[in-house]
């Protein structure tokens, strides 16, 4: 597995990561069972690169992963990334109160059982506080010795700047695929500016760059796709009917469709980490092919022309999953 710098000053990471937010039933039931041998799995690949956060599943995910470095004795292969912001609290759904923050991080440490967290996001800005002072409040973390290195998830490219004034931004996620490429507005150019790593969460689009998307009937049964306007009609057979040519595509170049969308991910930039999130070990293998193919510029031509930017149909989010992620176009 290629390694790549996370954030300016390293530690270098494999060049495809993990999302554990699957670890919590949110893309379908899953066993804590069954998501220790993910990790297994992401060991014997390769990969080396963790994220998670304090939200998935209330502090279930990072449980998990403690769990499975318990079993280990404790050592741990992985740089892990956790993230803290989203409550869960209907009243008040975003916290970026240094108070918050500080109890949330103790309580991530504790289920991960780690001494520090390798990287540390804010999930979601909370408004009620400047930028400066969330990226003073990581910072302080930082010289507490209780984090090494912190990010901001879903912020502007505005954002980052500001933040990185104050101190230095490892990492920014965001979503980034070939459905999704907002983040070429701007995001992209300022991350590999600044020496920030982008770390790309859904780079296989929901399952639309795949040979396996999702029917309409299994998205019923999934309570955040079932809102999410890609994923309903009329919006769904126009997607479909582009990931057939992309399939399509990718079985004429000998490869999956996971692993060539991961693939052109990868190309992107050398500021580029996608995080794929399937439980499933042979969709895992389909990503980490991906992050070993080497495409020509012919081949890229050829994806592009299979998948022209602003192909996908509908918002990548409902009004109500807007809420927290900043918009800059």
């Amino acid at each position: 597995m290629k390694l790549r710098k996370l954030g300016q000053n390293g530690p270098d990471v494999s060049v495809l990561g993990y999302g554990a937010m699957s670890f919590a039933d949110f893309y379908g039931p899953a066993t804590d069972e069954g998501s220790m041998k993910t990790l297994d799995a992401c060991l014997d690949f390769g990969i080396t690169h963790i994220d998670t956060a304090n939200v998935y599943g209330m502090g279930r995910s990072e449980t998990v992963i403690g769990n499975w470095l318990k079993k280990r004795g404790g050592e741990n292969p992985f740089t892990i990334a956790t993230k803290v912001g989203i409550t869960g609290d209907p009243d008040q759904r975003l916290n970026n109160d240094p108070t918050h923050m500080s109890e949330a991080l103790d309580a991530s440490l504790q289920r991960l059982g780690v001494d520090a967290i390798d990287l540390y996001y804010v999930h979601r800005r909370d408004t009620r506080f400047e930028i400066e002072e969330v990226a003073e409040t990581l910072a302080g973390f930082v010289k507490a010795g209780k984090v090494k290195a912190i990010g901001f998830s879903e912020i502007a490219p505005s954002a980052l700047r500001r933040a990185h004034a104050v101190y230095p931004i490892a990492a920014v996620q965001s979503e980034y695929s070939l459905s999704t490429r907002a983040p070429e507005m701007g995001l992209f150019q300022t991350c590999a500016e600044l020496g920030t790593s982008m770390v790309a969460f859904s780079p296989v689009g929901l399952a639309l760059l795949t040979d396996r998307p999702h029917s309409a009937s299994t998205i019923e049964s999934m309570s955040w796709m079932n809102t999410n306007p890609r994923f309903n009609e009329p919006n769904l057979s126009l997607n479909l009917a582009y990931n057939k040519k992309f399939r399509t595509l990718a079985a004429d170049m000998g490869v999956a469709a996971a692993s060539l969308a991961i693939a052109w991910l990868i190309h992107r930039g050398e500021h580029i980490l996608p995080i794929p999130g399937t439980r499933n070990v042979d969709h895992l293998r389909e990503a980490v092919v991906g992050a070993n193919l080497a495409l020509t510029t012919e081949d890229l031509a050829r994806i592009e022309e299979v998948l022209p930017i602003g192909w996908a149909h509908g918002d990548r989010y409902s009004a109500a999953q807007w809420m927290g992620p900043e918009r800059y176009c």
